[in-house]
C-alpha cells in the first residue's frame, strides 16, 4: 500500500488532486438540484454531496461554493427559498452529468441536457420528470465553512415523490429498485447491488439479515 502524505497531495497537479481527493469519501449520492429564478428561468445542477441531517424535522444538506464564482443554483435558492433534489437514475445519468457544464444564465440545463421540468402545485422550483425520487425542499439555514469558502446548505423536506411500490411497510425505500445511481470521485457512475438489510444493532445481540420489507430472514 502506498502512503500519500500531505505534501504529496500538495505537489499534485490541481486536476489530479481534485480527482484523487474527491474519491476519498467513498461512494456518494447522485442528485440534480432544480431551481427557478424570478424570471421563470429553470436551472439544474449536479450535486454529489447531499447528506441526511435529521428525520424529525426532516433535514437534508449539501455543500457548494456560493460566492467564489457565479452560482445560478445558489442565487435561485437564496432568492426563492425553495429547490428540489432529484435522484439520478440509470436512464438519464449522462444528461445529469452534463448539467455540471457552465451554461450561461439564459440557457436552461433542463432544455440543454434533454431533461423535463415539471412542478408540484404551489411549489416554485421544478423537479425532474425522469427522476424516480424527487424531493421538494425549503431553505432553512446556510452554514459557512470559512476555511475553504464553501457552505452547507440546510433544507427541510416539504414533499417527496416516489413510486409507491418502492416504499416498504417499515418506511425503508428500496432505492435500488428505482435504478438510482451512485458516484465515485468527480465522474465515476455506478449501478448498485444491495448485499443485505441488517437488524438494528444492540449490545449482546447477534446481527440478523432482513428481507427487503424489514422482516427477519432467520439468518
Amino acid at each position: 500500500m502506498k502512503l500519500y502524505k500531505q505534501q504529496d497531495l500538495a505537489n499534485m497537479e490541481d486536476k489530479e488532486r481534485a480527482r484523487f481527493v474527491n474519491c476519498l469519501s467513498g461512494f456518494k449520492s447522485a442528485n440534480v438540484v432544480g431551481t427557478r429564478d424570478r424570471h421563470q428561468q429553470n436551472n439544474l445542477a449536479m450535486i454529489s454531496s447531499v447528506v441526511h441531517l435529521g428525520s424529525n424535522p426532516p433535514f437534508l444538506g449539501f455543500v457548494m461554493r456560493p460566492h467564489s464564482v457565479t452560482r445560478h443554483t445558489w442565487e435561485n435558492i437564496e432568492e426563492s427559498g425553495v429547490y428540489t433534489i432529484n435522484q439520478v437514475g440509470e436512464e438519464f445519468f449522462k444528461q445529469a452529468h452534463q448539467t455540471s457544464a457552465r451554461y450561461p444564465r439564459e440557457i436552461s440545463e433542463f432544455e440543454a441536457c434533454g431533461l423535463t421540468p415539471e412542478f408540484e402545485d404551489g411549489f416554485h422550483a421544478p423537479y425532474v420528470a425522469e427522476s424516480a425520487l424527487r424531493i421538494g425542499m425549503q431553505l432553512v439555514e446556510v452554514i459557512p465553512i470559512q476555511h475553504n469558502d464553501t457552505a452547507l446548505i440546510v433544507g427541510e423536506v416539504r414533499w417527496v415523490g416516489v413510486k409507491e411500490e418502492a416504499v416498504q411497510h417499515d418506511g425503508y425505500i428500496d432505492i435500488e429498485s428505482l435504478g438510482t445511481m451512485t458516484i465515485s470521485g468527480l465522474d465515476g457512475y455506478h449501478r448498485t447491488q444491495r448485499a443485505a438489510r441488517l437488524s438494528y444493532a444492540q449490545p449482546d445481540e447477534e446481527i440478523k439479515e432482513l428481507d427487503i420489507d424489514g422482516s427477519s430472514t432467520g439468518s
